[in-house]
């Protein structure tokens, strides 16, 4: 078989004595969308940010391409190799609920950052890309603009053009239309559309049960830290095994 273009296995993650995720395990194969639901609480942003170590799990096996992160657990915390986890993590972007665009530089300069300084390409090539990214997202005419000068669904499609920029092998979107007015939401799951469509490998938090059954080929559910229910995306929408699913689907389904 192909080796997946992202695994996380049984995945254990605790705050403050409580036990967020119990044990997730998620493959990712290479060019494959899968939508992550559950209600609130249940762990589906924790377990993205682990999989990005933006948290440390206590337990569990992160692979991105096969290459496995090494994590040293000791008696005070953890050690992992810093070098490792940068270069893995400019292979896995992350698109977060509220943009996280730096306020101080141009949508331009947001975008070409990372490419210059981590992957060290050479700005005016960067640049050329960044250019390209923001005319695939609808935002070529807002290149020179500020984040305060944007509208939310602006700030997310340039959000979206910096990930891109990096190249990654797999996207993460951590609910990406929370934080937007209801008009706004269809500007920013339009451009999500378009990179499922190109065959991009992503792992989906939403609660746009609508867009998460027509987009991706796959579905997990969590419930209380724990996959509930996951299948073919198609079967888990018409007929979900879990009454846990079939409760939730119900009350988000319109």
């Amino acid at each position: 078989m192909d080796t997946p273009a992202l695994e996380a296995l049984d995945i254990h993650k605790s705050f403050l004595g409580h036990e967020v995720l119990r044990g997730v395990s998620v493959r990712a194969r290479d060019g494959e969308v899968i939508a992550i639901l559950g209600s609130s609480g249940s762990g589906k942003s924790t377990f993205l940010r682990c999989v990005n170590f933006l948290e440390v799990p206590e337990s569990g096996t992160v692979r991105v391409g096969g290459e496995e992160v090494r994590v040293r657990r000791k008696r005070n915390g953890y050690a992992f190799d810093q070098k490792q986890i940068n270069r893995l993590r400019a292979r896995v972007g992350f698109v977060f609920q509220s943009f996280n665009l730096w306020p101080h530089r141009s949508v331009l300069d947001n975008i070409v950052e990372a490419p210059v300084h981590v992957r060290r390409i050479p700005r005016p090539e960067a640049v050329a890309r960044a250019e390209s990214l923001l005319e695939k997202v609808g935002m070529a005419d807002r290149r020179d603009l500020y984040p305060n000068q944007l509208s939310g669904g602006q700030q997310q499609r340039a959000a979206i053009a910096r990930a891109l920029a990096m190249d990654p092998d797999v996207i993460l979107f951590d609910e990406p239309t929370s934080a937007l007015d209801p008009e706004l939401v269809g500007e920013v799951l339009g451009v999500i559309r378009r990179l499922a469509e190109e065959g991009r490998t992503m792992l989906i938090v939403t609660h746009e049960m609508g867009f998460a059954r027509e987009v991706s080929d796959r579905t997990v559910f969590l419930h209380q830290g724990r996959v509930e229910e996951e299948g073919e995306s198609s079967e888990v929408f018409a007929g979900p095994a879990s009454d846990r699913m079939r409760r939730f689907l119900s009350g988000h389904l319109t």
